[in-house]
């Protein structure tokens, strides 16, 4: 699952290293429009409802936290 996460974040923005950023958010790497991309994405290849409520900082700031919310809604 994290190979995927990590192509689909990729395709959204290519000049970002996902592998080792650690405030993805917190340091304004992704805008509002990165993340909603990455939700449409991740929502249609994983067949899972990323919230609002799950739309905080913590869930997105690292490839493993992505990973992690993911696999929680799978």
């Amino acid at each position: 699952m994290e190979d995927r996460v990590l192509e689909i974040l990729q395709s959204v923005r290519d000049d970002v290293d996902f592998a080792d950023e650690t405030a993805l958010i917190d340091d304004g790497i992704l805008d509002s429009f990165d993340i909603i991309s990455i939700v449409a994405e991740l929502n249609d290849e994983f067949d899972i409802e990323i919230t609002a409520d799950e739309l905080e900082p913590e869930n997105f700031n690292t490839l493993d936290a992505i990973v992690e919310l993911v696999s929680s809604l799978s």
